[in-house]
């Protein structure tokens, strides 16, 4: 690997650009609202059975799109019941783009927002150190996996903190996704430093089953246009690039040959599909239920 190449996580200017390019070209935001309108409403269904006040923790809730997204059926469910709404997340950007996004959403009387700027670790040794056992009606994590130390330590802390009741949702690229496929074959190529692990629902479910943990799980299928990766010098496409090898300036720094190699693989079948002049990378999500 050449000494060059960076991981994206370490310069945050360009992750959230090349996220926002990666949200503009995939459907991974319609893939999660698809299940939180069809698949939420039953998972949730008796979360607040009898209760005044049903607590929900988003861990790293990130700006809060699909947070409100999803505390509208909660309150679709239980209508007049008050809802405290507690959100890990690290970064401060992002706080502030959820408080805006709360501020120009209606209907949200009955729901308490309470943030603290912490990752997931923080917040279990917080609690910890504070003894505090607060538990919780629903949790969710969507996307925030990757980015643990010790992921089965993170769900194992988050899940004894349900109630009887309660669930605990995960969302993160599935087994069958083009990631999968890119990150066995060319993630020890790649400049991955602590902060980001490559895992998938395989990994989770492994996990889920070892400690003998109920769970469902859901298909979420996504595509990702990755068409402008291939057309050279084309910004949204380098941006593109950076996101799927978590590289930044990947075409600038990545040697040659492994640029070709992974230029190559996102073409094959096991990636991407080819369809209408377009080149689609499967950008498959899942999202598992654990059960108290």
């Amino acid at each position: 690997m050449a000494s060059t190449m960076r991981s994206l996580i370490t310069n945050h200017g360009k992750y959230v650009e090349s996220f926002r390019v990666f949200l503009e070209n995939s459907t991974e935001h319609q893939c999660m609202q698809e299940f939180i309108e069809k698949q939420l409403p039953g998972i949730i269904s008796s979360i607040g059975n009898g209760k005044s006040t049903i607590n929900i923790l988003s861990v790293v809730g990130g700006a809060g799109e699909i947070d409100l997204l999803m505390l509208s059926k909660v309150r679709a469910r239980y209508p007049g019941v008050t809802i405290n709404n507690e959100v890990i997340e690290p970064s401060a950007e992002q706080i502030f783009s959820y408080k805006e996004r709360v501020a120009k959403t209606s209907n949200l009387e009955n729901i308490k927002f309470t943030w603290h700027k912490e990752t997931a670790h923080e917040y279990e040794s917080r609690m910890t150190a504070e003894k505090e056992s607060k538990k919780w009606d629903f949790i969710h994590m969507i996307q925030m996996l990757y980015y643990v130390k010790d992921v089965a330590a993170t769900i194992r802390y988050f899940h004894q903190l349900l109630q009887r009741q309660a669930k605990l949702l995960v969302i993160l690229v599935s087994e069958t996704s083009g990631w999968k496929t890119l990150w066995k074959k060319y993630g020890s190529r790649l400049p991955l430093n602590d902060l980001c692990f490559y895992i998938t629902s395989a990994d989770i479910k492994a996990m889920l089953d070892s400690a003998g943990l109920k769970h469902q799980l859901y298909e979420l299928p996504s595509q990702m246009d990755i068409t402008s990766c291939f057309m050279e010098g084309n910004t949204d496409g380098e941006l593109l690039l950076d996101f799927l090898t978590e590289t930044s300036e990947f075409s600038k720094t990545a040697p040659p040959e492994l640029k070709q190699q992974i230029m190559e693989e996102l073409r094959k079948p096991e990636c991407s599909e080819e369809r209408d002049g377009k080149v689609l990378f499967n950008n498959n999500l899942s999202a598992i239920v654990i059960e108290p």
